[in-house]
């Protein structure tokens, strides 16, 4: 296999683009290349079989839409808070908006999990220990409020980006601001 990772990574890139756009039928190397715009049969020298394609994309988007250390950092010199608590909720809607493609890519990988039980399963091995260090890092930077706490939380944001995302009108009359607000104000202590 090819290993310039410069190349990988905007095939992968691609490759999201692809399935944001297409599904996962429309998943194929000959769409990938041609949404890089490389050759016939470059991702298929990079990832030999479409499944290595497909379980290369989470790793990307989660790399794509991880919050960068240094603003991470920035947002904890605050005293642990429900005001923090809202700024990384508000910085993680800023993230997934800011990269609608991936995340559907990633709302399309979870869909098409259901019916690969090998996809599921990568997916979940992936997925619980980003879960489990979303728990820990909330815990462990003294943010108000418990395990359940983060649990209710992470999912109510979910549920408000998948809507956000596929029908935003849906959620129109309300903004995100006021709803990420209210979510936060609800689900965490204030103390």
């Amino acid at each position: 296999m090819v290993q310039n990772p410069e190349r990988r990574a905007a095939l992968l890139d691609a490759a999201i683009s692809v399935l944001a756009a297409e599904g996962a039928r429309g998943l194929t190397f000959r769409a990938v290349d041609a949404a890089a715009g490389v050759p016939k049969g470059t991702a298929s020298n990079y990832f030999g079989r479409r499944d290595d394609l497909v379980n290369q994309i989470a790793p990307r988007i989660y790399a794509r839409l991880g919050p960068d250390p240094d603003a991470v950092a920035k947002t904890l010199e605050a005293p642990p808070s429900r005001e923090v608590v809202r700024q990384f909720m508000h910085e993680l809607m800023a993230r997934v908006t800011g990269d609608r493609v991936g995340y559907i890519a990633l709302l399309e990988l979870r869909l098409e999990a259901t019916r690969r039980p090998e996809l599921r399963a990568a997916l979940t091995e992936m997925l619980q220990p980003e879960y489990e260090a979303s728990i820990s890092f909330h815990l462990g930077s003294g943010l108000p409020g418990d395990r359940t706490t983060v649990s209710v939380l992470y999912f109510a944001i979910l549920g408000l980006i998948v809507e956000h995302l596929t029908t935003p009108g849906a959620v129109a009359a309300d903004s995100l601001e006021v709803l990420v607000d209210g979510i936060v104000d609800r689900v965490v202590p204030a103390g």
